[in-house]
């Protein structure tokens, strides 16, 4: 879904709701996170004219008009008759939730919202996926431009489910003509978040696979809600990435967060993770290393053509990132009560493997492996 040609943009907002009146903006997800947040900003802004809430319960937003329901319940098309734009924000990434339940509910309710919308006469749907999908690879550019080809597999964490997103994205315009389709595309993403990224910060060492070169590109969920608000109100379009500018490398990570690494050779970081997450220790699939081990920084030239700018810097993201998480205790992806923590972190990193390969033979044990 390339960007349109800036004569093919400006006759088509000659006929969109952001060229001659305020719009009514639809958020589903809208009573947590993300959803939200937004919810608060478009209420709050003399740009928009009403704002739709949907989500499973009732969210604090009392200036918005609620509607309490399952995005995969095929009535939320009725519930979107008067919107121009829809931010489908109703995404289960939960690192605990069973993969398939999950897949069940993001691909479903993406597909419900989108056949919806268009039912509904809604003008375009803001899709948000993660730069994630142009996955993490030794070769790719640094940064990645928005354009590059999607190359993301589904080994990581709900990266499936976003890649399937994407495709329903691409599929909507040709299934549902007149309906425009926008998809945002944040880095790791920092706030009230909790995935196998921002886990990776409450280890006591921070694992560096030998011989990878690894960077650090952030977004704040405050950046990311005024990306949305740019999306909504059609400012920016088509696919674009959402980040702090520039990047950190590894060294200036470690440096940054006083956390020492932990350098492991590829075999054995990669096979240690897999044999974790196939007795169910650990939620990340060896997949998740991937984005730890190989660049996928993104421009975000888009979004800075149309005058957004990132309030948060990565070093200021990473430093909210450490205060979030302190008092939390990670190895291999799993969360730590306190008296291991204490354990792992008094012996350092050694014990740290030590202690998950006590855990795996615990494990064993009790199933009878």
């Amino acid at each position: 879904m390339s960007s349109p040609d800036p004569q093919v943009r400006a006759a088509r907002n000659q006929s969109t709701p952001s060229a001659g009146r305020r719009p009514v903006v639809a958020v589903t997800g809208a009573a947590s996170g993300v959803g939200d947040l937004l919810t608060r900003r478009l209420v709050a802004s003399e740009e928009i004219k009403q704002v739709i809430a949907i989500d499973e319960r009732r969210g604090e937003v009392a200036e918005a008009h609620w509607h309490i329901l399952d995005v995969r319940d095929p009535a939320i098309a009725e519930k979107l008759r008067g919107a121009d734009v829809v931010v489908h924000l109703a995404l289960d990434l939960d690192l605990e939730t069973d993969a398939a339940a999950r897949t069940a509910y993001n691909v479903r309710g993406t597909q419900t919202v989108l056949t919806a919308a268009a039912a509904a006469g809604v003008h375009r749907v803001v899709l948000c996926t993660s730069a994630m999908v142009y996955g993490a690879l030794p070769d790719n550019d640094v940064p990645l431009s928005e354009d590059a080809e999607l190359r993301a597999t589904a080994e990581a964490t709900g990266v499936g489910d976003l890649l399937e997103i994407e495709r329903l994205a691409r599929r909507a315009p040709r299934a549902h003509p007149g309906l425009n389709v926008t998809v945002v595309r944040p880095a790791v993403l920092v706030g009230g978040t909790d995935t196998a990224l921002t886990r990776y910060f409450e280890s006591p060492r921070l694992l560096v696979v030998a011989g990878s070169h690894p960077t650090w590109q952030f977004c704040h969920v405050e950046d990311l809600v005024s990306a949305l608000e740019y999306a909504a109100l059609e400012k920016v379009e088509g696919e674009f990435a959402v980040a702090c500018d520039g990047w950190l490398e590894q060294e200036e990570v470690e440096e940054l967060s006083g956390i020492r690494r932990m350098e492991l050779p590829s075999a054995v970081a990669l096979g240690a993770a897999a044999r974790l997450h196939r007795i169910g220790l650990t939620p990340s699939p060896a997949g998740d290393l991937a984005y730890t081990m190989h660049p996928w920084v993104v421009s975000v030239g888009r979004l800075h053509d149309a005058g957004w700018r990132p309030k948060w810097t990565n070093e200021e993201v990473l430093a909210a990132l450490l205060e979030e998480v302190q008092g939390r205790h990670t190895v291999a992806g799993r969360r730590l009560g306190r008296k291991d923590a204490t354990a792992a972190g008094a012996a350092g990193a050694t014990v740290a493997l030590l202690g998950t390969a006590a855990l795996v033979r615990r494990v064993r044990k009790r199933r009878g492996l």
